[in-house]
């Protein structure tokens, strides 16, 4: 299996990531966004859920906004063989979703702060779901660039 970097070498078209989440309402969401606010036309950017629930999470969107981020039309979505085929790299955002054991592309699982387990709700969650994986996505960013 190539790694990420032999593959995005190989690759004569953009890079393609993925973003993916249980239910593609937040932070696969929340990812994505942020690397398309960040990215140029090298790097395809998309997300999807292992089991997609019917709405944007309203405080996602919302902290999106504060950094004059708009989602467009996005919606929850299933992801299918076909975004996996079509990905240079996955990245998985907590630990609820799981790939098809014969899944080939490079994956990244990305454990992130989940500040509600230390009593923080609301908003105030929210942007530090946002800020936490806002930092992983721009790190991330610089080693696709670099690449």
């Amino acid at each position: 299996m190539a790694t990420l970097d032999e593959r995005i070498s190989m690759s004569p078209t953009p890079t393609s990531v993925v973003f993916v989440c249980k239910k593609n309402g937040g932070k696969s969401q929340l990812a994505a966004a942020l690397l398309r606010a960040i990215a140029d036309e090298t790097i395809e950017v998309s997300s999807a859920g292992t089991s997609p629930g019917g709405a944007l999470n309203a405080e996602s969107v919302e902290s999106l906004a504060e950094l004059g981020i708009d989602v467009g039309d996005e919606h929850p979505k299933p992801l299918t063989p076909a975004m996996l085929a079509g990905a240079d790299l996955v990245v998985i955002l907590g630990d609820e979703a799981q790939l098809p054991e014969d899944t080939s592309v490079p994956v990244e699982r990305w454990i992130t702060d989940e500040p509600s387990t230390r009593g923080i709700v609301g908003m105030e969650r929210m942007r530090l779901v946002r800020d936490d994986i806002r930092a992983r996505v721009a790190e991330l960013h610089e080693r696709l660039r670099d690449a």
